[in-house]
């Protein structure tokens, strides 16, 4: 694939951590949404699939296969979705205890379901231990570094099985898992591409491989000499499944930190699925926990507007138009300038 076609997906984390799928009226926001992103040039869209809030799937899948269905009446049949899902406490793979594991099976492969029901392809996310969480020691004290690594190497022993099984499930499927590893400011582990390259030497299903994030790698990883050697070895077994296009302040990518070539140069030349821009907006379900300090993008015909501050759709059309310039720079192609 040319690198200048390469598809670019976007993120529904601008607008929502919860699509309520059983929601008729908030259905037809989403089919506006995706409308007016895809006029910027958007090829498809990541969705965020909220926690279970019970173990009755069979009603929550069947929830997002009418949430598809009204997309498709909208006239969106052909608009590819990936999902977005993370494991929480109560559904932990990692957990020492054999039935929290296998009730952590039962729920992942749901959102796999989930993910087929609106005909994804790809599901990513943190998939191992749970997101957010960070452990202490019996009298409270936070575990860091070599007391962190020890407690996570059960763990990553416990949760492979499960893994591996799921992505049998999900090859049958027709989707692809991608496992994301994400900085330290947001989750005890892992945080480094390399933690989840080690993780999948012990996986053998075709259909389990990594999200990499540009966020992630900006903000927790070890350098780029360290990063270029771990995407050629999840090259050398396909083992790349997605890749997340984020500002390390999660924020607009138009004039953003993210060293594009350094970032992109070493992936390109073995990935060839979509790039998928992330942007956290300030809604309530991310304020507290990414610790934002920024304004909310505001939403057109939703929101008053709010003079000096960009809206959604506008952070999303020049998102785009950054990606598309930095790809045609690595092309060869003189466009713009990469200022990186």
């Amino acid at each position: 694939m040319s690198t200048t076609q390469r598809a670019v997906y976007f993120s529904f984390f601008m607008f929502t951590a919860d699509l309520r799928p059983d929601d008729r009226a908030y259905n037809a926001t989403i089919a506006q949404h995706v409308k007016e992103l895809s006029s910027f040039g958007y090829n498809g869209f990541d969705l965020p699939i909220a926690p279970a809030a019970s173990t009755d799937y069979r009603a929550e899948i069947e929830s997002y296969a009418a949430l598809r269905k009204a997309l498709d009446n909208a006239g969106l049949g052909d608009v590819p979705f990936t999902t977005n899902v993370a494991v929480t406490r109560t559904f932990n793979p990692a957990s020492p205890y054999r039935e929290q594991r296998e009730a952590a099976l039962s729920y992942l492969k749901s959102r796999v379901d989930i993910t087929a029901a609106l005909d994804g392809s790809i599901m990513a996310g943190p998939i191992i231990f749970p997101y957010n969480v960070y452990p202490i020691t019996d009298a409270g004290e936070p575990l860091w570094s070599d007391a962190l690594q020890a407690w996570a190497a059960p763990g990553y022993r416990h949760a492979r099985a499960i893994l591996q099984e799921l992505g049998e499930y999900a090859g049958e499927r027709g989707v692809t898992l991608g496992i994301e590893p994400v900085d330290h400011w947001e989750t005890a582990a892992p945080n480094l591409v390399g933690d989840v390259a080690d993780f999948l030497d012990g996986i053998t299903s075709p259909s389990v491989g990594v999200c990499i994030d540009s966020s992630h790698v900006v903000l927790g990883s070890e350098g780029p000499a360290a990063f270029r050697a771990q995407v050629e070895r999840l090259a050398v077994g396909r083992r790349i499944s997605s890749i997340h296009v984020s500002a390390p302040d999660r924020g607009e990518l138009a004039d953003s930190w993210i060293p594009w070539r350094t970032f992109l140069d070493p992936i390109l030349r073995s990935y060839e699925g979509p790039l998928l821009v992330e942007v956290f907006n300030a809604i309530p379900a991310f304020v507290n926990s990414f610790r934002l300090t920024r304004r909310k993008f505001w939403f057109p015909g939703e929101d008053v507007p709010v003079p000096g501050v960009p809206d959604a759709y506008t952070v999303a059309a020049q998102a785009i138009e950054t990606v598309r310039r930095e790809l045609a720079l690595l092309a060869g192609d003189p466009v713009g300038t990469d200022i990186s």
